[in-house]
C-alpha cells in the first residue's frame, strides 16, 4: 500500500492506491502496451525497400518489393526494413508475419504508402459468421496487415473460398488449442499465482492461454459485469452473439513455476472459479516484437460507404500480435483506421486518423487484451457523410478487457463500447468533439462490463451519450468530465437496480493524478 502523491485530489484515486488489483470500479492497466509499457529498443537496418525495386514516385506497385524487403529480414531473425522518403504505390497488402520486423519510414510527413485497391478487390467479398450481408470488412484486415504467416495465410485462404473464419487466438474454426495443465484451486481477480494439476509444460516465459467457460446461470458473464443485483435478472439465453465469444481467452506469460504454483506476469482481471474449467492452453503462435513506425498510409479517395459495407480500405491491423507497436503513423481517408483483433499488448504512440471520414477510427475487438493507444488524433472529417453512414470514433467489444486510451484529442466520433460486454477498460485526458454513436447488436449482449473507468475527459460540445456512463456502467467510474447534457443517441442501462457505479468531480476535468494510466504505473513501480 503506498500513500497518495502531494497534490492529488481524487478520493478513488487514493482508494486505488489501497487496493491497487481489486478495487471494484477501476480496473489495474498499469500493465497496457508493449511490454507493459515499455519503449522498444532500436533495430539495426537490415534492407532498404529501394534495393527490392521500389520506387518512391507513386508510378509502380511497391508491394511485392516491399514485401519482399520484409519476408527477407524476417527470415534472417529480424531488423528494421527501411522506407525512405516518396510515396511508394501499394496494390496489395502489406503483411509483416515475422518476429522482430520493424517497417520504417522517415516520418509520417516523409513516406506514405498509398493504396490503390481495397481489401474487397484484392481478397474477395468477406462476410459475417452469424449470417448476414453486412462486409466483414468493417471490422477485420487491413492494407497494413501485422499476423503470424500460418494464421495469415489461414485467413486469406478461408475468405476466398467463403469459409468465414473465426479471427482469434484459437484459429479459424476455434479448434486450435490444447489443454497444458487445469488450475486446480479456485483464483481471485489480482491474483498473480495460481495451482495447477501438472507444471511440467510450463516454464518461465512461455505464452499460454488462460480459458474460462461459464456454468449453466452464465456465472461468468455475470461476474464480468461486476455480479451487480441486476445481472440475476437479465435475459442471457438469446444472446445468442455474445455466447459465441465463450470460452474467455487471456493471453499471458508465466513468470515463474515452483512446484504446482506457477505465477504470471500479471494480475488475473477476473477470478478463476473451478466451476468455469479454469487451465492453460495453447495458442496459435503470435507475431512478437514488430513494429511500423514513421510512415502514412493514404488510400485512393473513394466515397465513404454506407455503415457495414466497407470494401476494407483499412489502415494498420494487430492481429493474433503481441508486444509489438506503432509509432508516428498516419492514416488517411480509410474505412478504418487502425484495428486490434485478438491483439495483446501492443502500444499505439502518437498516431492519427484523418481525410474523409470512417467507420471506426481506432477498433479493438475478439478478445484484444492489455493494449495501449498514447497520443492519438481523429480529425474532423474533410467530406460530408454519406447518407447511412456511422461513424463510432474508439471502439471496444468482445470480451477485450485491461485497454486504454490515453491523451488524445477527437475532432470526431464516440467513446463507443460496441456491446459484446467489454470490461476492465480505460479512456483518459481526451478531449473529444461527440458527435459519433456506438454500434452493436441486441443478441451482442450488454454494453459494458465491470470496471469501466472515464478519467479526466473534455466534452467540447456538452452531449453526453457513451462518456458519462455512471447510470449504464455497472461497477465503473466517471472521474473528472466537463459538464453534459443527454440527446443524441441516448443510451439506457441493461440492468436494473443499483449498479454500484460513481461519479467524482463532475463539471471539473481536473482531477489529480491527471492520467490514470501513467499514475498506475507510477504506483505499480512502488508497489
Amino acid at each position: 500500500t503506498q500513500p497518495a502523491t502531494a497534490g492529488e485530489n481524487s478520493e478513488l484515486w487514493r482508494e486505488f492506491t489501497r487496493t491497487s488489483f481489486t478495487h471494484p470500479q477501476i480496473p489495474n492497466i498499469s500493465f497496457a502496451g508493449y511490454r507493459f509499457g515499455d519503449r522498444p529498443h532500436h533495430r539495426p537496418v537490415r534492407a532498404n525497400v529501394l534495393d527490392y525495386g521500389a520506387v518512391p514516385d507513386g508510378s509502380a506497385d511497391c508491394a511485392p518489393a516491399i514485401n519482399r524487403a520484409i519476408a527477407a529480414v524476417g527470415e534472417a531473425g529480424g531488423g528494421t526494413v527501411l522506407v525512405p522518403p516518396g510515396t511508394y504505390r501499394i496494390d496489395d497488402i502489406i503483411h509483416i508475419g515475422h518476429d522482430n520486423v520493424i517497417l520504417k519510414g522517415a516520418g509520417s510527413g516523409e513516406t506514405t504508402l498509398f493504396a490503390t485497391r481495397s481489401l474487397e478487390e484484392i481478397v474477395g467479398i468477406n462476410r459475417s459468421r452469424y449470417g448476414s450481408d453486412n462486409s466483414a470488412w468493417s471490422w477485420s484486415g487491413a492494407l497494413v496487415w501485422v499476423c503470424p504467416n500460418d494464421r495469415y495465410r489461414a485467413l486469406i485462404d478461408a475468405i476466398k473460398a467463403q469459409r468465414w473464419p473465426f479471427e482469434g487466438w484459437t484459429g479459424n474454426e476455434a479448434d486450435e488449442s490444447s489443454v497444458i495443465t487445469t488450475i486446480t484451486e479456485p483464483a481471485r481477480q489480482g491474483d498473480f499465482t495460481v495451482t495447477v494439476a501438472n507444471s511440467g509444460g510450463l516454464h518461465c516465459g512461455r505464452r499460454v492461454l488462460l480459458q474460462l467457460d461459464d456454468d449453466a446461470g452464465y456465472g461468468l458473464l455475470k461476474h464480468m459485469c461486476g455480479d451487480v443485483p441486476g445481472t440475476a435478472g437479465y435475459v442471457w439465453s438469446n444472446k445468442d452473439k455474445l455466447l459465441s465469444y465463450r470460452p474467455f481467452l487471456w493471453p499471458v506469460q508465466i513468470a515463474g513455476v515452483w512446484g504446482k504454483r506457477a505465477r504470471l506476469s500479471q494480475p488475473l482481471p477476473l477470478d478463476a472459479r473451478l466451476g468455469w474449467n479454469p487451465r492453460f492452453t495453447t495458442l496459435v503462435r503470435p507475431v512478437v516484437g514488430s513494429g511500423v513506425e514513421k510512415l502514412t498510409i493514404r488510400m485512393v479517395k473513394t466515397v465513404r460507404p454506407r455503415h457495414l459495407q466497407d470494401k476494407g480500405y483499412n489502415g494498420l491491423v494487430f492481429q493474433c500480435a503481441w508486444d509489438c507497436w506503432a509509432r508516428d503513423v498516419s492514416v488517411v481517408d480509410s474505412d478504418n483506421g487502425f484495428l486490434f483483433v485478438s491483439a495483446k499488448n501492443i502500444t499505439l504512440w502518437d498516431t492519427k486518423v484523418t481525410g474523409r471520414g470512417q467507420h471506426h477510427s481506432y477498433a479493438c475487438r475478439e478478445q484484444s487484451h492489455d493494449n495501449l493507444v498514447d497520443g492519438f488524433f481523429i480529425g474532423r472529417f474533410t467530406e460530408p457523410p454519406t447518407p447511412g453512414s456511422g461513424h463510432h470514433g474508439i471502439n471496444v467489444e468482445g470480451l477485450s478487457s485491461g485497454n486504454v486510451w490515453s491523451r488524445g484529442l477527437m475532432e470526431a466520433g464516440t467513446f463507443d463500447t460496441h456491446r459484446g460486454l467489454p470490461f476492465a477498460n480505460v479512456r483518459t485526458e481526451i478531449t473529444i468533439l461527440n458527435d459519433g454513436s456506438h454500434g452493436g447488436s441486441a443478441n451482442a449482449g450488454p454494453l459494458y462490463g465491470a470496471r469501466f473507468t472515464h478519467w479526466n475527459i473534455t466534452v467540447v460540445n456538452g452531449r453526453a451519450g457513451c462518456v458519462k456512463i455512471d447510470h449504464v456502467a455497472p461497477d465503473s467510474a466517471t472521474a473528472g468530465l466537463s459538464e453534459v447534457t443527454e440527446f443524441g443517441q441516448i443510451d439506457r442501462p441493461d440492468f436494473t437496480g443499483d449498479l454500484r457505479s460513481r461519479l467524482e468531480s463532475y463539471g471539473n476535468p481536473a482531477v489529480r493524478p491527471a492520467n490514470l494510466h501513467q499514475a498506475q504505473r507510477r504506483l505499480r513501480g512502488r508497489i
